[in-house]
């Protein structure tokens, strides 16, 4: 694991986008794994800024997020298909057709899972996958406990999960409990991953993380085993 240091959260997210802009002009047919959240926003802003200064095109790049809330509709402001139309596709001229995200109102989730793992299996895996990284180590919606042969499944939301997400929500009780997530295994397909880490709140995830002592119930430690993860890091997370 590569370790990028910068003095706050702004300039953490302007290296991370000038990263990944690079590497989507390097390679303009890339898959491009996507994470939502609030660490990703202000990478996504500077991605949008890219656009528009250098014209980095996404005509060919295909999309994949990594999860999404069971129980809600597209249109909801809290999905996480909302989330990435405001704050990134509508901006970057993507087609459509080239972004894939789990259907939250499947009605059959196990069907949804296996056809979202196959898209992910018939792209080849994720060229670059961008990762936040929760306060309990969870990767995606993979809580402590999930085994790292994991693919796209079905995942109950632990109670840590669902209040920090809960800020985006008007009470505790719109919080959904249930959400569909790239597996463990499939995360760690991607040839390269590149995982944000911002704030003291995630300084004692990004310590346990550095220290590679490898377990499921730290998921995030599954990213040790990998042979290529750059982690840009703020100083308030390093602590």
């Amino acid at each position: 694991m590569k370790l990028v240091e910068a003095p706050d959260y702004m300039s953490m997210s302007k290296q991370a986008a000038d990263y990944i802009a690079t590497r989507v002009r390097e390679e303009p047919t890339m898959t491009l794994g996507l994470a939502t959240g609030g660490t990703p926003l202000q990478t996504y802003r500077y991605l949008i800024q890219d656009y528009e200064n250098k014209e980095t095109s996404y005509q060919h790049v295909q999309t994949f997020n990594l999860d999404e809330y069971l129980g809600l509709p597209k249109d909801h402001h809290n999905s996480y298909y909302t989330y990435m139309k405001q704050n990134l596709f509508d901006h970057i001229h993507i087609p459509p057709s080239h972004t894939h995200i789990p259907n939250g109102m499947c009605t059959d989730v196990a069907q949804e899972c296996e056809m979202y793992e196959k898209k992910l299996d018939q792209a080849g895996g994720m060229d670059l996958q961008i990762l936040g990284i929760g306060e309990n180590g969870h990767i995606g919606f993979n809580e402590p406990g999930t085994s790292f042969l994991s693919t796209t499944h079905l995942v109950k939301l632990t109670e840590s999960t669902r209040k920090a997400n809960s800020r985006y929500f008007s009470s505790m009780s719109e919080v959904p409990t249930h959400a569909i997530t790239m597996g463990i295994q499939s995360i760690m397909k991607s040839k390269e991953i590149v995982l944000l880490v911002s704030g003291e709140r995630k300084s004692a995830a990004f310590r346990r993380l550095m220290n590679k002592e490898v377990s499921e119930e730290f998921p995030a430690s599954a990213l040790c085993q990998h042979k290529n993860v750059k982690i840009f890091a703020d100083h308030e997370a390093l602590g």
